[in-house]
C-alpha cells in the first residue's frame, strides 16, 4: 500500500506548486515574479541550508527584480532576479 501512497502524495504537491503559476499564467510580469520569489527562495535555502526560508512581506522594495528573503533566526537576504525571474545574486544584509 505505501508504495502506491508516495507517488500519489509527490503528483499532489507538484499538481499545486503549478497551481500559482497557472494562476497568472497570463501576466508575464507577475510570472516573473512568483518565479523570482521561488528562485530567491531556493537560492538562500542553498546557500544557508536553513528550513522555513521565505520571502519578507512586510519590508517595502521599490527596486525591479529584487527580494527580500527571511531566514528564520537568521539574517535577511538581498535577492537580484533576471528579468525571467531566475535569481542572479543574493547577498546577506548585515546589520550594525
Amino acid at each position: 500500500m505505501q508504495i502506491f501512497l508516495r507517488p500519489a502524495l509527490c503528483l499532489t504537491l507538484l499538481g499545486l506548486a503549478a497551481c500559482d503559476e497557472i494562476a497568472v499564467a497570463d501576466n508575464p510580469a507577475a510570472l516573473a515574479e512568483l518565479r523570482g520569489q521561488k528562485s530567491c527562495v531556493a537560492a538562500v535555502t542553498q546557500q544557508t541550508g536553513a528550513t522555513g526560508v521565505a520571502v519578507n512581506t512586510t519590508r517595502p522594495v521599490v527596486e525591479l527584480y529584487r527580494h527580500i528573503v527571511d531566514v528564520p533566526g537568521g539574517a535577511s537576504w538581498s535577492c537580484i532576479t533576471d528579468p525571467n525571474g531566475k535569481a542572479v545574486e543574493i547577498a546577506e544584509q548585515r546589520s550594525g
